[in-house]
């Protein structure tokens, strides 16, 4: 793997940025995106403000994560399709063994009472998060009647009517495919708000740059990257129904996740509802609980939120009779480890196709309503599908033994205070889990 000889940035220096992001992109996908146009936009001067955006605007477009596809978009870019892989892997992997040595300490030592302690408190800041995460996202995206209504209808539709979050993305695309012809006003992109900011130097890949070679669309191409996409889905799955069967827990691990990563727009918290559907109500993989707890330790680590399906993958392998007896009743580290690979492989498999399929096509597009509208009014349902999480969670943290059990003051205090340090005093989603960890710890002792 080598420099573009059209490359204007070196290949060492790019690796070596895409390493250090792995490990200190904290903060969620906005707080990732943050990070990467602060670094490749204003500092380095890698890319232009406008070529950022229409990126993102394309992986906004995507189910997935955006940011690990933003990541790998701009590493193809810039070198090529090694230069994207690299770029995406290298946002992930840190993660994943980050989260695979967590989420043995918690199905390990879990029952202690110094983890339940700090788990009390986390999971009072986890739901402030998701609470903040629907904030954030709404007063981004809700700028007029149209997209309240398509926020509005998809609460209506997950919380009441249990419609399956799939029916809902693709009924809010539609939604938002017919609003751009009839107010293309208020489905326009957002691409626009680069227009007031401050003047930077030209970048190495400016505005006006053409793009690469091999950023330009060629049918052989796009039918290579199909076919190698195609076959690195297959050879896995295909060792997995010959290992286990079609009903084995691996294998259903990998279908169900390859349905979340091709089905789930609008970001990691839109994936968490519909992983919670399968997983739990479902599959029963894992508990409420343990699902909190795994989006708890997600918000802790770095790389993408949606590497919370590591978590699922391990406590569910973990707790599977089946491969207690494949494996060994003593070997539930190495279960719970091989199910993580397996759902980080089948999750993420689909952004990499997404990205070095269409790239070239996108490279040709900018700010085309047609792409807009159907993205607009699924980020508008994402609104109302992450307030209807926030309200599972808070319904998990202050009734923990149901209606019929007694209401949580405390852990409702804690999680009003989290709320207050994340939307009033802007505390980084560090420092407020930080700061409920430790209150749970010592309110824990106190009881």
């Amino acid at each position: 793997m080598s420099s573009l000889p059209d490359s204007p940035i070196p290949l060492g220096q790019a690796l070596r940025f895409w390493f250090k992001l792995g490990f200190i992109s904290f903060g969620g996908p906005a707080g990732q995106i943050a990070l990467m146009h602060a670094e490749l936009v204003e500092r380095r001067r890698w890319i232009s403000e406008r070529r950022f955006l229409h990126a993102l605007n394309y992986c906004m477009l995507l189910p997935g994560p955006e940011a690990q596809q933003l990541a790998t978009y701009l590493g193809w870019l810039m070198h090529r399709t090694w230069g994207g892989i690299a770029a995406g892997a290298l946002f992930v992997l840190p993660s994943l063994l980050l989260l695979i040595l967590l989420s043995w300490l918690y199905m390990a030592f879990g029952d202690q009472p110094l983890v339940a302690g700090l788990f009390y408190g986390i999971k009072a800041a986890v739901t402030a998060i998701v609470l903040q995460a629907a904030h954030r996202i709404g007063q981004r995206t809700l700028k007029n009647a149209w997209l309240w209504a398509i926020a509005a209808a998809a609460f209506v539709a997950i919380f009441a009517l249990k419609l399956p979050f799939p029916a809902i993305v693709a009924a809010a695309a539609l939604a938002g495919a017919i609003g751009a012809r009839l107010a293309p006003q208020c489905f326009s992109p957002g691409g626009g708000q680069a227009a007031g900011q401050a003047t930077h130097a030209a970048a190495q890949i400016d505005d006006d740059t053409p793009s690469p070679p091999h950023a330009r669309f060629k049918g052989l191409r796009l039918a290579l990257v199909l076919f190698a996409g195609a076959l690195l889905w297959l050879a896995p799955m295909a060792a997995l129904l010959a290992w286990q069967g079609g009903s084995g827990v691996l294998t259903q691990m990998g279908w169900f996740f390859t349905k979340a990563a091709l089905l789930t727009f609008g970001g990691a918290y839109a994936v968490l509802p519909y992983v919670y559907q399968g997983a739990v109500v479902q599959q029963g993989w894992l508990s409420g609980t343990q699902m909190m707890d795994g989006l708890a330790l997600g918000e802790t680590t770095p790389g993408p939120l949606i590497m919370v399906v590591a978590f699922v993958g391990f406590v569910g392998a973990w707790q599977s009779p089946e491969l207690a007896a494949l494996l060994g009743p003593d070997r539930q580290w190495l279960a719970g480890a091989l199910a993580a690979c397996v759902v980080s492989w089948f999750t993420f498999l689909p952004s990499f196709v997404f990205i070095l399929a269409g790239g070239p096509l996108v490279e040709s597009t900018h700010g085309d309503i047609k792409f807009s509208g159907p993205l607009t009014g699924i980020t508008a349902a994402v609104v109302g599908v992450i307030l209807n999480l926030a309200l599972f969670f808070a319904y998990h943290l202050l009734w923990p033994q149901g209606l019929e059990g007694r209401f949580d003051a405390v852990a409702a205090l804690l999680a009003a205070a989290a709320a207050v340090a994340l939307l009033r005093f802007k505390r980084s989603v560090l420092e407020v889990i930080a700061a409920c960890a430790v209150l749970g710890l010592l309110l824990s002792r106190l009881a």
